[in-house]
């Protein structure tokens, strides 16, 4: 694989530096950025918790949050029907 060299204005090399990762050369990060991306480019290797438990935390925060606007909602005095 050959090599160029480019000119960049200050201001594109210092946002390329901003987002270069650590570890990743100039060459990798110009390749990443310029690149198309999908979801897995997001994810941890390792994820901290698996998809079944996540479902379940997402369920529980779903939850909560609509006990928490019922209760801003009978504070306001709104009449909420279930």
């Amino acid at each position: 694989m050959g090599t160029k060299m480019v000119r960049l204005d200050d201001d594109v090399y210092e946002r390329i530096k901003s987002r270069k990762r650590e570890g990743e050369t100039f060459s990798e990060a110009i390749d990443r950025l310029t690149s198309g991306y999908t979801l897995l480019d997001f994810a941890d290797e390792d994820p901290v918790i698996g998809p079944d438990r996540h479902r379940e935390v997402l369920d529980e925060r779903d939850e909560e949050s609509k006990r928490d606007t019922r209760a801003r909602l009978e504070h306001m005095g709104v009449d909420i029907e279930e």
